[in-house]
């Protein structure tokens, strides 16, 4: 045989050799199994992000729910600041009479 010749069948074995590779490397069974070592690998890691997430949601909503019934014994407060002030003037009242009754008996004595 010819040099030309016989390199030409060694490019077409070849040729065929590269494409029959390609076509094993990506055949559809192994591109399920690569997606499956991956979701194994990174399942786990996901998993535990997942995990976080939850217990930094319960965290939240306990902080949340703190706060508001914080916000709400503030206003509540506020709200009844005309009572306070009601009482203050009763506590006023009682120790004007206190102190008009303590002169009235140390003037009988």
């Amino acid at each position: 045989m010819e040099e030309p010749e016989m390199q030409l069948k060694g490019k077409k074995v070849t040729d065929k050799f590269t494409e029959s590779v390609y076509v094993l490397a990506n055949e559809p069974s192994v591109a399920l199994y690569r997606l499956q070592e991956h979701v194994r690998r990174s399942l786990p890691e996901l998993a535990q992000h997942k995990a976080d997430m939850q217990r930094w949601e319960e965290q939240s909503q306990g902080a949340i729910y703190t706060v508001e019934y914080a916000c709400s014994a503030v206003k509540n407060l506020v709200d009844s600041s005309i009572y306070f002030r009601s009482v203050e003037g009763l506590l006023k009242q009682a120790i004007n009479i206190r102190d008009h009754m303590n002169a009235a008996t140390q003037g009988h004595r």
